[in-house]
């Protein structure tokens, strides 16, 4: 049985953030989480798990604020004594989601937590060690040149997205700054990149160092709860957290 930990979990509401507090509270660990609603992370839970939210209740604590609301205190004590963070932060699919304010919510969200941990690090005599994951998209290539080399058509849909699409570049922008983290010994992360998202409980899902498929799509795609499944499967099991750390994994439903 894997050692109790307490997990931060930002964009717990959403389609995505819900399955990893579920699975992170079914594993018998503490989970944080900072919404918006409580009722309605709480009615998510159940929808997946039903009476999850009554069965789980000593194990999860949620604070109802709007993340880039909270002060630089706030987020020193929301973080501290966490063993990692995990962001599922996305622009909601609307006119106003995709073109209005924040635009950098993901990137400010990213820079404030982290921000946050390593301060509180700072005054520790022996720092705690923490992990930070983030989920990302395929479409957002690995800023260190690692993923193969895209078609001319597939190039030209980012160039598009990036400068058309303000929550494409909002991940791109945050990839490259989580990219350059690598100084902090006691702060490790990773990004998770899943391809085509469906909904679907979870099963076996493969993992690759990069896209292995177009970016117009093909026949792989994998659940959300499969994609929570892999990184809660990271955050508990050493060996694969050593094996993705510092790294963009892709992540898919296993075909096999």
């Amino acid at each position: 049985m894997a050692a109790i930990t307490t997990t931060l979990v930002v964009g717990a509401t959403g389609a995505t953030g819900k399955h990893v507090v579920l699975q992170l509270l079914q594993r018998k660990q503490h989970v944080k989480a900072v919404v918006r609603s409580k009722q309605r992370l709480l009615d998510s839970l159940d929808e997946v798990a039903p009476n999850a939210s009554t069965e789980f209740s000593s194990s999860l604590e949620i604070q109802e604020a709007s993340l880039l609301d909270l002060s630089d205190d706030d987020l020193m004590e929301l973080t501290r004594q966490c063993d990692a963070t995990v962001s599922c932060l996305g622009h909601n699919i609307s006119i106003q989601g995709m073109f209005g304010h924040p635009r950098r919510l993901v990137t400010d969200a990213t820079k404030r937590l982290y921000n946050a941990i390593e301060a509180n690090q700072s005054k520790e005599a022996e720092p705690k060690k923490a992990k930070f994951i983030l989920i990302g998209t395929v479409a957002v290539p690995n800023p260190n040149g690692e993923d193969d080399k895209r078609t001319f058509g597939e190039r030209f849909v980012q160039f598009l997205l990036r400068y058309m699409l303000p929550p494409h570049r909002d991940n791109e922008t945050t990839a490259a700054y989580i990219q350059g983290k690598t100084d902090n010994p006691n702060l490790e992360w990773t990004v998770v990149r899943p391809t085509e998202l469906t909904d679907g409980s979870a099963s076996k899902y493969e993992m690759f160092s990069k896209p292995i498929d177009s970016l117009f799509g093909g026949d792989r795609s994998v659940t959300r709860a499969n994609v929570a499944q892999s990184m809660v499967d990271m955050l508990l099991t050493k060996s694969l957290w050593d094996e993705w750390k510092f790294k963009m994994p892709t992540v898919y439903d296993d075909l096999n």
